[in-house]
C-alpha cells in the first residue's frame, strides 16, 4: 500500500465526517456525533499516514534520479501537495477545539471547508505525481515559506468557521445587514460546493492544468454553452441563497441547542488569528520575500500572489487592530474575519487560476 490508497481513504472518510457532522448539528444524536468525530479521527491517521509515506516515496526519487536533496524536505512543493496538508492542518486545529471545548457542533462548519479543498482537488484532475523540485523551489526557506503559511491559512480557516456561527447565532432579523451578509456568505459556499460537483459529474475530471482548469470551471452550470442552463444556474443559486436566507432562524435554534456561548465563539476567533497572523507575517510575507530574492533576485515584485498575500495581511492586522485599539468585539469583528478568509482563498486558489504570475508552481499540473 502506497500514500495514494491513504489519501484516498482520508478523502473519503472527510466527505463522510462532513455528512455525520451536519447530521448531528440537525438532529442532535449523541452516536452520530461519536461516529462523526472517530470518522475524522480515522481519516487524520490514514491522512498522517500518507503524508510521511509520500514523504518517503518524495526522498526515495530525487535519490533515483542523482537529487541530493535532504530527507528532511517535506513533500509540499506543488498545488496538490500544498491543498493536502493545508486540509491535515484545518482537521487538526479543528480536533484541537473539539477536545478542548468539548463540542462537537464546530465540525459542522469546519469539515465543509475540507470537503470543498478535497472535491475541488479531485474536479480538477490536478496532477499528484511526485515531481522533482523545480530550481525556485530548492531552497532552505522552502520549508519555513510553505509549512508557516498553511499553518496559518489553517487557523484563518477555523477562525471563519467560528466567526461565521457567531453571525448567525447573534443575529436577530432577516432585514439585518449581518443576518444578510452571512446568509449570503454560507449561500454562496452551498452554491460553488454544487457547482464544483456538476463540473465533475459531468466531465468525468478534464481538467487536468491551469489553463484547462479556467476552461472547465463552471462550465457546466454559470458558463455553460447553453444560455438557458446559465440562466437556470443564476436562477438556481438565488434560490439556494434564498433558501438559506428564509431558513436562517432555524439553523440559529439548532446551533443554540448545543448551549455553545457567544464568547466561546468570539474567544476561538481570536485566537486563531492572533496566532495564525504573526505566523502568517513572519513565515508568509518574510520568509517569502527572502526566498524570492534568493530564487529571483528581488524581495518583492507585486507578483499577484505577492500582492494578495499582502491584502490579506491588511485585513488581518486590521481585525486586531480594531480587537485591541479599537475595542471592537462581536459581530463587527466577525464579518472581518469572515472576509479576510475569502481573501485567503482567493490568495491561493484564485490567483493560481484567474491570473499568472512567478509563482507558477502553484498551478494544477
Amino acid at each position: 500500500m502506497n500514500s495514494s490508497f491513504f489519501f484516498g481513504i482520508s478523502t473519503v472518510g472527510y466527505i463522510l465526517a462532513m455528512v455525520f457532522y451536519i447530521a448531528y448539528l440537525v438532529f442532535r444524536s449523541r452516536q452520530v456525533g461519536v461516529v462523526a468525530t472517530a470518522v475524522t479521527v480515522t481519516s487524520f491517521i490514514s491522512q498522517t499516514i500518507a503524508f510521511f509515506l509520500r514523504w518517503g516515496e518524495f526522498y526515495q526519487m530525487h535519490h533515483k534520479l542523482g537529487l541530493n536533496i535532504s530527507i528532511f524536505r517535506p513533500p509540499i512543493t506543488n498545488l496538490y501537495e500544498s491543498l493536502v496538508f493545508f486540509v491535515w492542518c484545518l482537521i487538526l486545529g479543528y480536533l484541537i477545539i473539539e477536545f478542548k471545548y468539548k463540542n462537537r457542533a464546530f465540525g459542522a462548519f469546519v469539515t465543509p471547508v475540507s470537503a470543498m479543498v478535497l472535491a475541488f482537488i479531485e474536479m480538477t484532475g490536478m496532477s499528484k505525481e511526485i515531481q522533482p523540485l523545480v530550481p525556485a523551489l530548492q531552497s532552505n526557506w522552502l520549508l519555513a515559506h510553505v509549512i508557516t503559511s498553511f499553518i496559518s491559512y489553517a487557523m484563518f480557516g477555523l477562525a471563519f468557521a467560528t466567526s461565521l456561527m457567531y453571525l448567525i447565532k447573534k443575529t436577530e432579523t432577516k432585514t439585518e445587514p449581518a443576518y444578510i451578509f452571512w446568509s449570503v456568505s454560507l449561500g454562496l459556499i452551498i452554491v460553488l460546493i454544487l457547482a464544483m460537483g456538476l463540473d465533475y459529474l459531468r466531465f468525468n475530471v478534464v481538467a487536468t492544468s491551469s489553463e484547462t482548469m479556467k476552461k472547465f470551471l463552471f462550465k457546466a452550470t454559470f458558463r455553460s454553452n447553453s444560455p438557458l442552463i446559465v440562466v437556470l444556474s443564476w436562477i438556481g443559486s438565488a434560490f439556494v441563497i434564498f433558501l438559506v436566507w428564509l431558513y436562517g432562524p432555524v439553523l440559529k435554534r439548532i446551533i443554540n441547542a448545543f448551549n455553545i456561548s457567544d464568547n466561546m465563539l468570539d474567544d476561538i476567533t481570536y485566537r486563531m488569528i492572533a496566532i495564525g497572523f504573526p505566523v502568517f507575517t513572519l513565515g508568509g510575507l518574510i520568509f517569502g520575500a527572502i526566498w524570492a530574492d534568493q530564487a529571483w533576485g528581488v524581495y518583492w515584485s507585486w507578483d499577484p500572489k505577492e500582492t494578495w498575500s499582502l491584502i490579506t495581511w491588511f485585513v488581518y492586522a486590521f481585525f486586531l487592530h480594531a480587537r485591541l485599539m479599537r475595542g471592537w468585539k462581536g459581530k463587527k469583528v466577525a464579518v472581518v474575519a469572515v472576509v479576510g478568509f475569502v481573501a485567503v482563498a482567493f490568495t491561493y486558489l484564485g490567483v493560481n487560476l484567474l491570473l499568472s504570475g512567478l509563482h507558477s508552481y502553484g498551478a494544477l499540473e
